[in-house]
């Protein structure tokens, strides 16, 4: 198998988290986020452009709020905007040819596995599951459905025109662990305390008034549309939402005292994904794998070698393995080329 390059994202990512409190009461969807089910969550940061401090901030605020109880996983958004419309109205269309609101949940963090949702101002969604990051070789199944789903959108202003009174639109999504258990740990959904890795994404295109509608804006040179913004809560540092390693982390709670901690090991593992990263580019330009660890970590990953990391290459021709030992001391940590992360104890093979 030839393995592409995986380009490197353009800053020093730190993820973004939020502390998930638990629902009070049940939720009547309407897209509205000023009735009391959701005075308890607090609100994301506003939204950054993906490529975070590489470009300016959005001119157009978005902002979320997450909660969640036994049965679901609701999170509720809020879009600023004076140009609201959307053309698609079957589920499963590509939603992000639209202006919209993307969900994306890795539950295990292992970067296979998860899920994208994304939904437009008509409420009109699109859910499906990805075994692997295209970047892996890994197709989306657009047949796979989140059952049981429930959405809402509600709209201050008009949909698709242009001369009223137009100011943001909101969103409300319910998605139940029944459906979302089956890429989590043990088969269940999370518990108090557990993180799962999440980011949400906002589309906007660019686009012009013609004859009372809104209209793509095109490139005079291409005659293509212009290339439209990506804002997102935790910024990548590159422009691609298919890197689950870089998505923040929501920390589900059922007390109100509950404080954020970063899962054990995370540092370790943003040191092995540099290695993937740069294995995965070394093939790009050798046609093999490199068996040293010194031409794939530099000073800029000062400390790699210091032994308490006991870092572990192993390759062959055409497949490589990189662990390193926990924090703990009682397990490996481990990435292989198609980026499947994972932790075993020691002596094991997955």
């Amino acid at each position: 198998m030839n393995y592409s390059g995986v380009p490197e994202p353009g800053i020093e990512v730190q993820p973004k988290h939020y502390i998930c409190r638990r629902a009070s009461g049940k939720l009547k969807l309407d897209g509205r986020l000023d009735k009391p089910f959701w005075e308890k969550a607090e609100w994301t940061e506003d939204f950054v452009d993906i490529e975070g401090e590489l470009k300016p901030r959005p001119p157009k605020r978005t902002r979320v709020k997450m909660l969640w109880d036994d049965d679901y996983f609701y999170v509720g958004a809020e879009l600023e905007e004076d140009e609201i419309w959307a053309t698609l109205t079957e589920r499963d269309s590509v939603i992000f040819h639209d202006n919209d609101f993307e969900i994306f949940i890795d539950p295990d963090g292992d970067t296979h596995n998860y899920y994208e949702f994304e939904i437009n101002a008509w409420n009109t969604v699109w859910d499906l599951l990805l075994p692997k990051p295209y970047r892996d070789g890994g197709p989306a199944i657009n047949g796979w459905d989140i059952h049981g789903l429930e959405t809402a959108v509600y709209i201050e202003g008009e949909i698709n025109n242009p001369s009223a009174d137009n100011r943001k639109w909101s969103l409300e999504v319910a998605m139940p662990w029944s459906s979302l258990k089956e890429c989590a740990p043990e088969g269940r959904g999370p518990r108090a305390g557990e993180c799962w890795r999440v980011n949400f994404s906002r589309v906007e295109w660019h686009v012009e008034i013609k004859d009372g509608q809104y209209v793509k804006r095109l490139d005079p040179a291409t005659g293509k549309p212009l290339p439209e913004e990506n804002w997102v809560w935790s910024p990548m540092g590159i422009i691609n939402m298919h890197y689950p390693e870089l998505w923040g982390y929501v920390m589900f709670a059922d007390h109100e005292q509950a404080e954020f901690a970063l899962p054990p090991d995370e540092g370790i593992k943003r040191l092995l994904r540099k290695v993937y990263y740069r294995q995965r580019n070394y093939y790009a330009e050798h046609g093999v794998f490199s068996d040293r660890l010194d031409i794939l970590l530099g000073e800029a990953e000062k400390g790699w070698d210091d032994g308490l990391l006991d870092l572990k290459l192993e390759t062959t021709s055409s497949l490589f393995q990189v662990s390193a030992r926990s924090s703990d001391g009682r397990s490996r940590v481990c990435i292989r080329e198609d980026g499947k992360l994972w932790t075993e104890q020691e002596g094991a093979r997955e």
